[in-house]
């Protein structure tokens, strides 16, 4: 096989890669035939709006740069749209509105007379009581991290689930200069799978070419590590990233791009009556280099056993930033052809490990995560457990099960973490002491801890790599994907972790240690009630959407879609509050109601 000739721009960028961090093994771009110039499409639909970006090899000098949208219409094919390729990645974007997602719809990509990718758009599974997300993250390309496995194990654990929603949550793309072609090879791995399937995709840090990431709004950051805050690749680089990767997700929630013109795509999709907030938790976050006092090797990892967490959580650091809290408190009331709701991001708000990269290289906290800074986590996860939604999310490259807590153990939402695809850097979750409080039976790296940061968690599950060394790529190195399943008639969610290599509907296949594990959704708000207000009663089957908010300052307590005929809100303060009902065909407000405090109630029951 031959390169293709890239464009000057791609070259360009290559050329940095090269004076920086390169791939491990250069990657080629296959030449094909003009047959096959497509090589796959990824889609979303929502609120009424069929978003499909087909990905394509380079075209030749000479050959159209119009890509046709057909739909299959009574054993005929039928053009919908036309849209012009951006050479710039070799993508298309097409957007068709209305359109109707109750049925399934047969598509194909067209490129001239011969070029022809071809796939389903599954109708909205709005009448399923089950709806299944499968859930991926940390897709290495390395030969000695198992990257160069192929994922044919996955793709067919994927056809027997048969999930309803892809969720990959970040480097997809785990090379620094090249990620066209990387983004190719995710392509041919997994688009047997994304080409019948709504999927989300949303780049972290590898993807956008550096070590980690930091956003700081979109500044330049003068290391490929990012540890000064900001995109360390050129701003054509990191677009085009993002247009790869996200063009396809519904319209941004405020398209206004962040400093140098770097693109947004913060959004929500609801897809069989679940809500998923879909954010971008390094877009805004500051950098620690220069910010905080420096207490291990580098700005992003504290050694010293005796520090004080305090001393980093300095005041101006920021994570998900004004924009994208006032996203999800807009989200939160909008409960719109939505019965649950969950949020979707590129990692977990704690320090989810102790050992970095090898087995005696123990650290007392990393800022990468979203446990960092501690007061705009405790924040963003007041804001989220409002909606009483779970989290989803990877880059930790370990599988963990974590409940959050921010002025109590257990009183904010739970988060999933989902192991790597293939392992590139391990980590393990290994504290010093048992976790209190831990339930009977379970491990003592279980229970409430405060990680590094000072964070309160309790850890529910942990996959950890095999303490030995590694003789096997994917199970030593615990590799593998997850599965969330949203159960929306009992409101509650369940956790799946699964092993690579091993076929999950086969009697003997076992997940990892801890899970599967279901919560219920309101253990996503878990705090403990002062007091509970009068019982609402509605009509069954009228399912309203409850909106409760605190009077003294207007603030929102908590949105929930409720079922049942009878519902008795709980507060945690006193003070007198409003209660909404909304039906969709009535509201009703209720103003002044006080609680009656748990201990009172208690007392008078005795």
């Amino acid at each position: 096989m031959r390169r293709h000739v890239l464009t000057a721009a791609m070259a360009a960028w290559i050329l940095i890669g090269a004076a920086g961090v390169v791939s491990a093994q250069p990657l080629t771009v296959p030449e094909v035939s003009r047959d096959q110039v497509i090589c796959f499409a990824l889609y979303t639909v929502h609120d009424g709006v069929l978003k499909l970006t087909a990905q394509l090899y380079p075209l030749e000098p000479g050959e159209d740069r119009v890509i046709r949208l057909e739909f299959e219409d009574a054993g005929q094919w039928r053009e919908a749209a036309r849209a012009e390729v951006v050479e710039a990645g070799w993508t298309a974007p097409f957007r068709i509105a209305p359109w109707d997602a109750s049925r399934d719809v047969a598509y194909r990509v067209a490129h001239g007379t011969s070029a022809f990718y071809s796939g389903t758009i599954r109708r909205d599974p709005v009448d399923k009581d089950e709806i299944v997300v499968a859930a991926f993250t940390g897709n290495s390309i390395h030969p000695q991290h198992g990257g160069d496995i192929p994922k044919t194990d996955i793709v067919e654990n994927i056809k027997r689930l048969r999930p309803d929603l892809l969720f990959f949550s970040g480097d997809q793309v785990y090379d620094h200069a090249q990620h066209y072609a990387a983004w190719l090879k995710f392509g041919r791995d997994f688009g047997e799978i994304i080409k019948d399937t709504p999927t989300i995709t949303i780049p972290d840090d590898h993807d956008v070419g550096q070590s980690n990431l930091w956003g700081a709004g979109g500044k330049a950051s003068q290391f490929e590590a990012g540890h000064d805050g900001g995109y360390f690749r050129p701003v054509e680089y990191v677009n085009e990233v993002q247009r790869a990767q996200t063009s396809h997700l519904p319209d941004p929630y405020d398209p206004t791009p962040v400093e140098r013109g770097i693109t947004v795509y913060y959004t929500a999709l609801t897809w069989g009556r679940v809500s998923f907030a879909i954010i971008e938790d390094r877009k805004w976050k500051s950098g620690p280099q220069g910010l905080v006092p420096q207490l291990g090797p580098r700005p992003d990892h504290i050694n010293d056993p005796d520090y004080d967490p305090s001393v980093v959580d300095v005041p101006g650091a920021t994570l998900l930033g004004g924009r994208q809290i006032a996203f999800l408190r807009a989200w939160t009331r909008d409960w719109t052809d939505a019965d649950m709701k969950a949020v979707l991001s590129q990692t977990i708000f704690c320090g989810g490990a102790h050992l970095h990269g090898k087995r005696d290289n123990r650290l007392v906290a990393d800022l990468d995560s979203n446990g960092w800074p501690q007061r705009e986590r405790n924040r963003a996860l007041a804001e989220i457990r409002k909606s009483f939604s779970v989290m989803i999310a990877g880059d930790q490259h370990l599988g963990t099960i974590v409940h959050h807590g921010i002025e109590g153990w257990n009183d904010a939402g739970y988060s999933f973490c989902v192991p790597s695809i293939a392992n590139l850097y391990l980590r393990w979750w290994a504290p010093l002491k048992p976790g209190r409080n831990r339930a009977p039976g379970m491990p003592e790296h279980t229970g409430e801890f405060k990680d590094g940061l000072g964070n309160r968690i309790t850890v529910w599950a942990v996959a950890n790599p095999s303490p030995e060394e590694n003789h096997d790529l994917l199970t030593t190195r615990a590799a593998g994907f997850g599965v969330v399943r949203f159960h929306k008639k009992t409101r509650e969610i369940t956790f799946e972790c699964w092993p690579r290599s091993v076929d999950v509907t086969a009697p003997e296949a076992r997940q990892y240690p801890g899970w599967p594990k279901t919560i219920r959704q309101e253990d996503n708000y878990a705090a403990k009630p002062y007091g509970y207000l009068p019982e609402l009663a509605y009509p069954a089957g009228s399912d309203p959407v409850l909106e409760l908010t605190r009077e003294a300052d207007g603030e929102l307590v908590y949105a929930l879609r409720l079922t049942g005929s009878a519902y008795r809100p709980k507060v945690f303060a006193p003070g007198t509050y409003t209660v909404t009902l909304d039906d969709g065909r009535e509201r009703h407000t209720m103003r002044g109601l006080s609680p009656a405090a748990l201990h009172k109630e208690i007392h008078s029951s005795t």
